[in-house]
């Protein structure tokens, strides 16, 4: 869905810096080989999440929802020198395809894949995070939040992907099978009254919030 008119929109990604070789050849491999490919952040959201980390100079990363592991490249540019990135997905068959590319990059060995359930694995982790991604699944969007934000240092930040699900955020009714949408207006009614952090909504692409933990 474009928010902005598309040729408006284009001239935006233009005008923004250029995408990096190799994330385009893990753009057209995704294209080529992989279900979902919209599911990828892509050139204008990828410069947006590269950005964002150089400004925090995160030493601790936590991804949940890896895909093809472009996010997760696009974050680990800001990383500190002796920084890591955990990223966890549910998806076993792209664990192989994740990690050629992760380690086709200057963050190979300091990228590390988790494959199972986040809510489970979270918590094993023994450390804490400056920067957060969730793109996972929509319905678990309050229950992801709940087990970080203890886990996120203070002036820490957790980015929260397709909150705006398309436009549906603004639907008053929605049919029994859709889940995601009721559960991400709650997502987004958390953010918006938690105490523990400030958040602003930025219109770009699905939706992607920034949220600063006080």
């Amino acid at each position: 869905m474009y928010f902005i008119p598309e040729e408006l929109d284009n001239y935006v990604v233009n005008q923004t810096e250029n995408e990096p070789e190799l994330l385009q050849q893990l753009t057209r491999e995704t294209y080529q080989k992989i279900l979902q490919p919209r599911m990828l952040s892509g050139h204008y959201q990828g410069r947006v999440l590269s950005i964002i980390s150089k400004l925090v100079k995160p030493k601790n990363i936590l991804e949940i929802g890896t895909y093809t592991g472009y996010s997760a490249l696009c974050l680990a540019e800001g990383m500190k020198k002796d920084g890591k990135l955990d990223t966890i997905d549910v998806n076993e068959e792209l664990f192989d395809f994740q990690r050629a590319y992760f380690d086709k990059s200057p963050y190979g060995k300091q990228i590390f894949q988790h494959l199972g359930n986040a809510l489970e694995i979270i918590p094993k982790l023994d450390k804490t995070f400056d920067l957060v991604f969730i793109d996972a699944d929509k319905e678990n969007y309050v229950k992801y939040f709940d087990i970080i934000i203890d886990k996120l240092n203070s002036g820490g930040i957790i980015l929260s992907d397709n909150v705006l699900w398309s436009g549906k955020v603004l639907d008053k009714k929605f049919k029994k099978e859709d889940t995601s949408t009721p559960a991400l207006i709650a997502y987004n009614k958390l953010l918006k009254e938690d105490k523990r952090i400030e958040t602003v909504l930025l219109p770009i692409r699905d939706g992607l919030t920034i949220s600063r933990k006080i």
